[in-house]
């Protein structure tokens, strides 16, 4: 398998410089992504009986398949690897447990108090019924999902000699490259919601658990924090903590969100109820440091839309902010309007746009890193060393 990857990886530095991706640079580096990810989640499908001409194939239909065609490749790639890891998240929480009938004794109602200590807002948000599972401790899942799939994350320092470094994400166990190695958690805000981010609209003087999609989706983590100890219903709500008078990096940074979004809102929550396990032991992408220098990225960003029809529903640890109403927005330069109104209605499955990360080479007992990709229109930190500069340029070009 060894020589395998390393056919791959070949293959991912030589597609990368292909001239099919010399046309718009945020584009480029979009479907340059979009390639890897293909090559990456393919080769995990593969699997360990694997031969040279199955690594020879997906490698020339990586040159030659369109990028919707490798798109919809790795979605069904890592939609694969989610239900497994969903199916044994279930098979410890829940096992025999699913043969008992959906009564009193086999799920409970919560009232939105329960999760939020608010008063419920609705009659039809309050009845929402949390399965039984088995009082096991987030320590206690997490152990028991690597004895399932060989691997499980835990939250610690980083091993990064700065002190900004923080605690940063490890894997426990071994994965290996294209695996599903964590999900992002939060509450998702499409552009038409851009205004409702709390601390909008210096929305990362007091976060750094922002991240973007190329679709313009921003996702907060701050909410989810390190998760819970219970299955319950959540709806994202949270009271930010800010701070009084931010450095001067920090109002430099802000200005990219300056230009980003525009006026801002009078508090007005608009937030969903899902019933979601909050011991979920991947639930912590959000804790992945960026590479210190001389260290490449072990993990990479992977857009996943998850289809909401799916029984593993409570396993996504993201919520989307506002109403499900599909509000059609159209970009002018760094600014998102609303565009004529509510989407197409086509009725295509409704899904819930997250992200999970992805493993870019095999793992083993070690600390996980993320290329953040941060502008180079701004003043980054101290900490912050490009893994590849002219990537960030195009990233967001």
């Amino acid at each position: 398998m060894a020589f395998l990857f390393q056919k791959f990886q070949e293959a991912v530095k030589t597609l990368a410089k292909s001239p099919l991706f010399a046309r718009d640079p945020r584009h480029l580096q979009f479907e340059a992504d979009v390639n890897r990810l293909f090559l990456y989640t393919s080769y995990n499908r593969l699997g360990k009986d694997a031969d040279e001409k199955d690594a020879d194939e997906i490698i020339d239909m990586a040159s030659k398949a369109s990028v919707a065609d490798q798109q919809k490749q790795v979605q069904e790639n890592i939609h694969l690897q989610i239900k497994n890891i969903c199916r044994s998240m279930d098979d410890i929480l829940i096992g025999d447990l699913k043969s008992i009938s959906n009564s009193q004794n086999g799920s409970r109602w919560s009232g939105l108090s329960f999760a939020t200590g608010r008063e419920a807002a609705s009659t039809k948000q309050s009845a929402q019924v949390v399965s039984a599972t088995r009082p096991l401790t987030r320590q206690e899942l997490s152990q028991s999902l690597k004895d399932h799939i060989g691997y499980t994350l835990e939250v610690k320092p980083s091993q990064i000699r700065h002190e900004e470094a923080g605690q940063g994400l490890f894997i426990t166990g071994e994965a290996d490259v294209g695996a599903v190695i964590a999900f992002y958690p939060g509450v998702i805000y499409s552009p038409a919601y851009y205004r409702n981010i709390p601390g909008y609209p210096r929305i990362d003087a007091s976060n750094s658990y922002l991240i973007t999609r190329y679709d313009g989706l921003v996702i907060n983590a701050q909410p989810w924090g390190v998760g819970g100890e219970s299955r319950e219903v959540w709806d994202g709500f949270y009271q930010p903590r800010f701070r009084p008078n931010p450095s001067e990096e920090i109002e430099k940074r802000s200005d990219r969100f300056w230009r980003m979004l525009s006026k801002p809102l009078e508090s007005n929550y608009r937030g969903n109820y899902e019933v979601i396990e909050r011991r979920n032991p991947l639930a912590f992408g959000h804790f992945a440091n960026h590479p210190p220098k001389g260290t490449s990225p072990n993990v990479m960003i992977c857009p996943y839309d998850f289809p909401i029809t799916e029984e593993m529903r409570p396993y996504i640890p993201n919520l989307a902010f506002g109403s499900e109403e599909n509000v059609t927005m159209k970009r002018f330069g760094t600014f998102w309007f609303r565009y004529g109104g509510s989407g197409d209605g086509k009725g295509d499955v409704a899904v819930l746009k997250t992200i999970v990360l992805v493993a870019t080479r095999a793992l083993s007992d070690e600390e996980l890193f993320l290329n953040y990709r941060l502008s180079n229109q701004m003043r980054r930190p101290v900490w912050y060393t490009p893994v590849d500069e002219e990537e960030d340029r195009r990233r967001w070009s």
